[in-house]
């Protein structure tokens, strides 16, 4: 699989989320070579930012109701942001086989978890995790991101910080 063909397409749809102002999260779930959703971050715009609406839950919901018979352990998710706890953890719960990211999130990412800690239903699952594809150019929509004044989602914070400091 050509992961930097399917990270670029993760990093066209952050970038829409960056043009209307939105936290620059994109993802795409493949399977056999072909991408079956691309979402993005929403509902970190404005006033009323909320930490349900992630890029990677959108595309999962959406996975569900395309109803199309696939292995899900042979899904591939891209994203241009490690994955939180709450994503990694219903990426775990949909059988997701591998999950592929460009930036790191020195603040809230939760793939450094040691699933075999956990209880049964997480310890056991098998996860593949590959860090850092086109994380350079990640990083550039995120240091847009934080730059820019109007946007007040996590400003301030530990990964404002981090990023503008790269």
């Amino acid at each position: 699989m050509n992961y930097e063909h399917f990270m670029k397409k993760a990093l066209d749809k952050a970038n829409e989320a960056l043009s209307e102002g939105e936290f620059p999260v994109g993802c795409v779930i493949v399977y056999q070579d072909r991408i079956l959703v691309s979402e993005s971050r929403t509902g970190t715009a404005g006033d009323s930012a909320n930490e349900i609406d992630h890029a990677e839950m959108i595309a999962l919901r959406r996975l569900v109701k395309l109803n199309e018979a696939v292995d899900k352990v042979k899904i591939t998710l891209f994203t241009t942001m490690e994955p939180c706890l709450m994503c990694l953890g219903a990426l775990v719960l949909s059988g997701i086989g591998e999950i592929v990211y460009a930036y790191e999130d020195v603040m809230g990412g939760g793939t450094h978890c040691d699933l075999t800690k956990l209880t049964p239903l997480y310890k056991n699952y098998g996860l593949s995790i590959v860090p850092n594809v086109l994380r350079d150019e990640s990083l550039k929509l995120f240091k847009a991101f934080f730059q820019n004044p109007k946007n007040a989602y996590w400003s301030g914070s530990l990964l404002a910080s981090y990023t503008l400091s790269q």
